[in-house]
C-alpha cells in the first residue's frame, strides 16, 4: 500500500530564463546538453527553448520531486554550469515550480 506521504510529494519544474552574449547560444546549448545528460534518479525530461532569431532562451527541466532535483546537483554538474556562466549577458532568472496540473495527450 502506498504511504500517504507519497501523495504529498509533487513533481516540480526548474525554469531558467536568460539571454546569452551574441553568437554564444550554440556553445551554451552544448554545455546544457552535457549538464542534463548527467541527471539520473528523478529526472523526467528537459526542454531548451530559443526565441527565434535571438540569443534568449528558456530551460525547463522536470523532476519527480524537489528533493530529487537537489540530489542531482554534483560537483561535475556545477563545473559545467560554471563554464556556461560567462556566456550569459546577464544573470538568468531561475525558479522552481510545483507542478499542480499535468495534461497529457490522449493515446
Amino acid at each position: 500500500m502506498t504511504d500517504f506521504q507519497d501523495f504529498l510529494i509533487h513533481k516540480c519544474a526548474q525554469v531558467a530564463i536568460g539571454e546569452f552574449k551574441p553568437g554564444t547560444f550554440e556553445a551554451a546549448q552544448q554545455l546544457y546538453q552535457e549538464a542534463v545528460a548527467m541527471y539520473a534518479e528523478g529526472f523526467l525530461g528537459a526542454y531548451l527553448l530559443r526565441e527565434k532569431d535571438t540569443d534568449r532562451g528558456i530551460s525547463v527541466i522536470f523532476w519527480e520531486s524537489e528533493a530529487l532535483m537537489e540530489a542531482n546537483s554534483s560537483e561535475a554538474h556545477q563545473a559545467i554550469l560554471k563554464k556556461m556562466t560567462p556566456l550569459f549577458s546577464a544573470v538568468p532568472m531561475i525558479n522552481a515550480y510545483e507542478i499542480v496540473s499535468e495534461i497529457l495527450p490522449k493515446e
